[in-house]
C-alpha cells in the first residue's frame, strides 16, 4: 500500500485519493485490484478506526462506513457493506456475516453446521436440500465532508458447497459456488471473481460514476 494520506482534500475538488473504508485486508486488496485503472491512489483506512456497522441493510452499513471515514480523514472514502445470504437459513447470516463467529475457519463451521442441520430437517419432511445462497455487496462512496456521492449493490447467486474448497479469496469464498463457472470464489482467480462476483459486479456499476467524478475523462492515466 502507498504511504500516509496527504493533507485533507476539497469537496468540490476531484478526488486523487481513495480511502477504502474498510480494515479487511483481502477487501482492500481487492479493491485495489478493481481500482487499478483509475487515477487515483488507494489507501486504508487508518488503523484503528472501527464504525459500527448499526445498520439494518447492506446499503445503510456502506453509507455508514463512507461517512465515517471520509470525515475522520478528510479524503474521499470508499465503502463496502457485503455479506452472505442463504435461504435456508431464512437469508442469514446477511448484515452479520462479518460477525457469524470470531474468524473465517470459525464461520464457515457455523455456516455448514446450521446449513447442515436445515438439510436434515428438510429432508425429514421429504423434501429436498435447499443450498442457494447470494452474495450481496452495497458499495458507498463519500466526499470529505461526508456526503454520500455514489450508491451501488450487486450480487452474485450461486451455492453453499457441503466442504470448502480452492485456497484463494477470503471469508466465505471457498464454500460459494458459481454454478456457471463449477468453482468456489477460493478457486478463481482475480480476474474471474472480478467479473462474476458480487463486489466485481458492484463496481462496474460504480466505475462510470468515478470517471464522471475525476471529469469523465477515461483516458486520464492513458487507459482505454
Amino acid at each position: 500500500m502507498p504511504g500516509p494520506l496527504q493533507p485533507p482534500a476539497e469537496p468540490g475538488v476531484a478526488p486523487t485519493e481513495l480511502v477504502i473504508a474498510s480494515g479487511n485486508a483481502g477487501k482492500i486488496r481487492e479493491f485495489a485490484h478493481l481500482l487499478a485503472s483509475l487515477p487515483l491512489e488507494v489507501r486504508p483506512q487508518p488503523e484503528g478506526l472501527e464504525v459500527e456497522e448499526t445498520g439494518s441493510t447492506f446499503a445503510a452499513n456502506a453509507r455508514l462506513k463512507a461517512e465515517a471515514v471520509a470525515r475522520v480523514t478528510g479524503h474521499w472514502a470508499l465503502a463496502d457493506d457485503s455479506g452472505l445470504a442463504v435461504a435456508a437459513l431464512g437469508g442469514a447470516p446477511g448484515v452479520h456475516s462479518a460477525r457469524y463467529a470470531d474468524s473465517d475457519p470459525a464461520r464457515i463451521a457455523r455456516l455448514l453446521r446450521e446449513l447442515g442441520e436445515a438439510d436434515r430437517k428438510r429432508r425429514a419432511q421429504g423434501l429436498a436440500p435447499d443450498r442457494r445462497a447470494s452474495f450481496v455487496a452495497a458499495l458507498a462512496v463519500a466526499d470529505p465532508s461526508g456526503a454520500i456521492r455514489l450508491e451501488v449493490e450487486g450480487r452474485c447467486d450461486g451455492e453453499i458447497l457441503e466442504a470448502p474448497r480452492g485456497s484463494g479469496g477470503f471469508g466465505y469464498d471457498p464454500v460459494f459456488l458459481v454454478p456457471e463457472t463449477g468453482l468456489s470464489y477460493a478457486e478463481m482467480d482475480k480476474g474471474l471473481k472480478g467479473r462474476l462476483g458480487h463486489r466485481g459486479r458492484a463496481f462496474a456499476r460504480l466505475e462510470p460514476g468515478l470517471w464522471e467524478l475525476l471529469g469523465g475523462d477515461r483516458n486520464r492515466n492513458g487507459s482505454e
